[in-house]
Protein backbone atom coordinates (compact mmCIF):
# COMPACT_ATOMS: atom_id res chain seq x y z
CA UNK A 1 0.00 0.00 0.00
CA UNK A 2 2.95 1.97 0.62
CA UNK A 3 4.04 2.04 -2.66
CA UNK A 4 0.92 2.47 -3.97
CA UNK A 5 -0.10 5.78 -2.00
CA UNK A 6 3.99 6.72 -3.56
CA UNK A 7 2.42 6.14 -7.33
CA UNK A 8 -0.72 7.67 -6.37
CA UNK A 9 1.23 10.80 -5.03
CA UNK A 10 3.19 10.87 -8.42
CA UNK A 11 0.23 11.18 -10.61
CA UNK A 12 -0.10 7.43 -11.25
CA UNK A 13 -3.95 7.22 -12.73
CA UNK A 14 -3.72 3.28 -12.37
CA UNK A 15 -2.10 3.83 -9.15
CA UNK A 16 -4.93 5.57 -7.74
CA UNK A 17 -7.61 2.69 -9.54
CA UNK A 18 -5.32 -0.13 -7.48
CA UNK A 19 -5.84 2.45 -4.43
CA UNK A 20 -9.23 2.55 -4.48
CA UNK A 21 -9.73 -1.27 -5.32
CA UNK A 22 -7.59 -1.69 -2.25
CA UNK A 23 -9.20 -0.04 0.51
CA UNK A 24 -12.80 0.60 -1.06
CA UNK A 25 -14.15 -2.46 1.41
CA UNK A 26 -11.90 -0.84 4.78
CA UNK A 27 -13.91 2.83 3.77
CA UNK A 28 -16.63 0.99 3.62
CA UNK A 29 -16.64 -0.68 7.07
CA UNK A 30 -15.36 2.70 8.50
CA UNK A 31 -18.37 4.77 6.85
CA UNK A 32 -20.25 1.66 8.15
CA UNK A 33 -19.47 2.37 11.98
CA UNK A 34 -19.56 5.76 11.60
CA UNK A 35 -23.11 6.39 10.62
CA UNK A 36 -24.02 3.29 13.22
CA UNK A 37 -23.15 6.23 15.74
CA UNK A 38 -25.39 9.21 14.14
CA UNK A 39 -29.11 9.11 14.09
CA UNK A 40 -31.18 6.95 12.42
CA UNK A 41 -32.89 7.77 8.94
CA UNK A 42 -29.48 9.73 8.39
CA UNK A 43 -29.78 10.59 4.64
CA UNK A 44 -25.95 10.09 4.06
CA UNK A 45 -25.45 6.25 3.06
CA UNK A 46 -22.18 4.41 3.88
CA UNK A 47 -21.40 4.30 0.00
CA UNK A 48 -21.61 7.87 -0.68
CA UNK A 49 -19.80 8.76 2.39
CA UNK A 50 -16.87 6.56 1.40
CA UNK A 51 -16.80 8.20 -2.17
CA UNK A 52 -16.43 11.52 -0.69
CA UNK A 53 -14.01 10.72 1.37
CA UNK A 54 -11.78 8.80 -1.02
CA UNK A 55 -12.27 11.90 -3.51
CA UNK A 56 -10.97 14.60 -0.48
CA UNK A 57 -8.03 11.89 -0.15
CA UNK A 58 -6.74 11.85 -3.47
CA UNK A 59 -7.73 15.24 -4.90
CA UNK A 60 -5.07 17.55 -5.84
CA UNK A 61 -1.26 17.22 -7.05
CA UNK A 62 0.32 16.76 -3.58
CA UNK A 63 -1.01 13.24 -2.31
CA UNK A 64 1.58 12.89 0.17
CA UNK A 65 0.75 9.83 2.76
CA UNK A 66 3.83 8.03 4.25
CA UNK A 67 1.73 4.64 5.09
CA UNK A 68 -1.54 2.26 5.57
CA UNK A 69 -2.08 4.06 9.04
CA UNK A 70 -1.39 7.61 7.77
CA UNK A 71 -3.62 6.92 4.96
CA UNK A 72 -6.39 5.78 7.49
CA UNK A 73 -5.87 8.07 10.34
CA UNK A 74 -6.47 11.10 7.30
CA UNK A 75 -9.70 8.94 6.42
CA UNK A 76 -11.10 9.13 9.84
CA UNK A 77 -10.64 12.84 9.82
CA UNK A 78 -12.23 13.00 5.92
CA UNK A 79 -15.45 11.21 7.14
CA UNK A 80 -15.60 13.41 10.53
CA UNK A 81 -15.40 16.35 8.46
CA UNK A 82 -18.00 15.17 5.88
CA UNK A 83 -20.14 14.29 8.18
CA UNK A 84 -20.54 17.56 9.71
CA UNK A 85 -20.72 19.42 6.70
CA UNK A 86 -23.43 17.23 5.78
CA UNK A 87 -25.20 18.54 8.90
CA UNK A 88 -24.70 21.76 8.29
CA UNK A 89 -25.79 21.94 5.03
CA UNK A 90 -29.00 20.27 6.03
CA UNK A 91 -29.30 22.67 9.15
CA UNK A 92 -29.87 19.80 10.86
CA UNK A 93 -30.08 20.22 15.21
CA UNK A 94 -26.74 19.78 17.15
CA UNK A 95 -27.87 16.64 18.60
CA UNK A 96 -27.92 14.63 15.11
CA UNK A 97 -23.84 15.73 14.34
CA UNK A 98 -20.61 13.19 15.50
CA UNK A 99 -20.40 14.79 18.64
CA UNK A 100 -24.13 13.52 19.69
CA UNK A 101 -22.46 10.67 21.82
CA UNK A 102 -19.77 12.48 23.82
CA UNK A 103 -20.93 10.22 26.63
CA UNK A 104 -18.47 7.44 24.92
CA UNK A 105 -16.18 9.55 24.72
CA UNK A 106 -16.28 11.22 27.94
CA UNK A 107 -17.83 8.04 29.95
CA UNK A 108 -21.18 8.01 31.16
CA UNK A 109 -21.39 11.25 33.17
CA UNK A 110 -20.40 13.74 30.46
CA UNK A 111 -20.14 16.41 32.34
CA UNK A 112 -18.94 18.35 29.66
CA UNK A 113 -22.20 19.54 28.17
CA UNK A 114 -21.66 19.73 23.83
CA UNK A 115 -23.17 22.88 22.28
CA UNK A 116 -21.71 24.30 18.86
CA UNK A 117 -19.64 25.84 20.54
CA UNK A 118 -18.43 23.02 22.43
CA UNK A 119 -18.11 21.27 19.15
CA UNK A 120 -15.43 23.42 17.87
CA UNK A 121 -13.83 23.86 21.52
CA UNK A 122 -13.61 20.07 20.93
CA UNK A 123 -11.80 20.24 17.18
CA UNK A 124 -9.73 22.59 18.68
CA UNK A 125 -8.51 20.43 21.39
CA UNK A 126 -7.78 17.67 19.23
CA UNK A 127 -5.90 20.23 17.02
CA UNK A 128 -4.07 21.04 20.07
CA UNK A 129 -3.70 17.09 20.84
CA UNK A 130 -2.58 16.40 17.72
CA UNK A 131 0.40 19.22 18.07
CA UNK A 132 1.54 18.04 21.70
CA UNK A 133 1.06 14.29 21.46
CA UNK A 134 0.35 13.41 17.93
CA UNK A 135 0.31 9.33 19.32
CA UNK A 136 -2.67 9.97 21.35
CA UNK A 137 -4.71 12.06 18.98
CA UNK A 138 -4.65 9.55 16.87
CA UNK A 139 -5.76 6.42 19.36
CA UNK A 140 -8.48 9.10 19.85
CA UNK A 141 -9.43 9.17 16.26
CA UNK A 142 -9.10 5.53 15.94
CA UNK A 143 -11.15 4.52 18.85
CA UNK A 144 -13.56 7.36 19.16
CA UNK A 145 -14.05 8.21 15.27
CA UNK A 146 -13.25 5.08 13.41
CA UNK A 147 -14.42 2.94 16.39
CA UNK A 148 -11.39 0.25 16.67
CA UNK A 149 -11.05 -1.85 19.64
CA UNK A 150 -7.96 -1.46 21.88
CA UNK A 151 -6.39 -4.20 19.86
CA UNK A 152 -7.00 -3.49 16.52
CA UNK A 153 -6.03 0.06 17.18
CA UNK A 154 -2.56 -1.29 18.83
CA UNK A 155 -2.20 -3.40 16.11
CA UNK A 156 -2.52 -0.81 13.22
CA UNK A 157 -0.18 1.38 15.28
CA UNK A 158 2.94 -1.18 16.25
CA UNK A 159 2.22 -0.88 20.12
CA UNK A 160 0.70 -3.31 22.60
CA UNK A 161 -2.62 -3.10 23.56
CA UNK A 162 -2.27 -1.67 27.56
CA UNK A 163 -0.01 0.92 25.90
CA UNK A 164 -3.30 2.02 24.17
CA UNK A 165 -5.35 1.56 26.82
CA UNK A 166 -3.21 3.69 28.97
CA UNK A 167 -2.99 6.55 26.15
CA UNK A 168 -6.86 6.44 25.32
CA UNK A 169 -7.38 6.91 29.28
CA UNK A 170 -4.75 9.42 29.40
CA UNK A 171 -6.08 11.50 26.37
CA UNK A 172 -9.89 11.33 27.60
CA UNK A 173 -9.01 12.69 30.86
CA UNK A 174 -6.74 15.66 28.85
CA UNK A 175 -9.64 16.17 26.31
CA UNK A 176 -12.04 16.06 29.12
CA UNK A 177 -10.27 18.57 31.01
CA UNK A 178 -9.83 21.30 27.89
CA UNK A 179 -13.16 21.30 27.63
CA UNK A 180 -14.26 21.78 31.06
CA UNK A 181 -12.70 24.80 31.33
Amino acid sequence: MTHLLGAVGAGDAAARSRLWNLVYNELKVMARHKLAKERPGHSLQATALVHEVFLRLTAGDQLNFENRRHFFGAAAQAMLRVLIEHGRKRRLPFADTPWDASERLFGADPSVGLTRDGARRLDEALQELQRTDPRKAEIVMLRYFVGLTSQETAQLLGVCRRTVQIEWRFAKAWLHRKLSG
